[in-house]
């Protein structure tokens, strides 16, 4: 389903980020619990580690609708980058700069999701394609780096589709590893069967 494709690697780019996901169906039968995306953040350390001295933070809010009927609101956060071969320590965007390169943010995520579904945007946020492309875009303006989508919210769901649900977490294996339950959880069961 949409929550098991992409927890295979355990990559710096899937340990980093939070995913919401909410439980739209339980199946009584199979003990079974189908799941949506609901939002994502990114780790408070991560997001710590970027933040330095002498360089702009540039960060853009988007609102968009999927295809399918969900309104999301979207985070991108970037800092500029020293050049090469630069002496001077600080490399501070111009204002008008900032607001060049949060523009072409803008434009950029809603060029990636205006033909998407839930599920294929979320297969995009996993891997940071909007990143690399934001980066790549902006190099004319200022040279950035550690470009990320730093959360995203959902704002409007989409009307409750069963059979798109279903559809959602049978398209796709789940390659979803089972969890060990540790033990003080264990504990807590037997304590509440007796």
């Amino acid at each position: 389903g949409i929550n098991a494709e992409y927890m295979g690697d355990a990559s710096d780019e899937t340990t980093t980020k939070k995913i919401k996901l909410q439980c739209e169906e339980v199946l009584e039968g199979q003990k079974e619990v189908l799941t949506n995306f609901y939002g994502m953040d990114m780790t408070s350390d991560k997001q710590k580690s970027l933040i330095k001295k002498w360089q702009s933070l540039i960060e853009a809010v988007v609102d968009i609708k999927t295809t399918d009927g969900y309104v999301l609101r979207l985070s991108c956060i970037g800092f500029t980058k020293k050049l090469q071969g630069q002496m001077r320590k600080c490399s501070y965007a111009k204002t008008s700069q900032i607001r060049s390169i949060r523009t072409k943010m803008v434009s950029v995520i809603r060029k990636e999701v205006e033909d998407c579904t839930l599920q294929s945007l979320v297969q995009k946020l996993i891997p940071n394609l909007f990143g690399s492309e934001v980066t790549k875009q902006c190099e004319s303006v200022y040279p950035l780096q550690d470009v990320y989508i730093r959360k995203v919210k959902m704002l409007k769901k989409a009307k409750f589709d069963q059979n798109r649900l279903f559809e959602m977490h049978t398209d796709a294996p789940d390659d979803g590893a089972d969890v060990d339950r540790a033990p003080e959880d264990e504990d807590a069961d037997k304590a509440s069967d007796e």
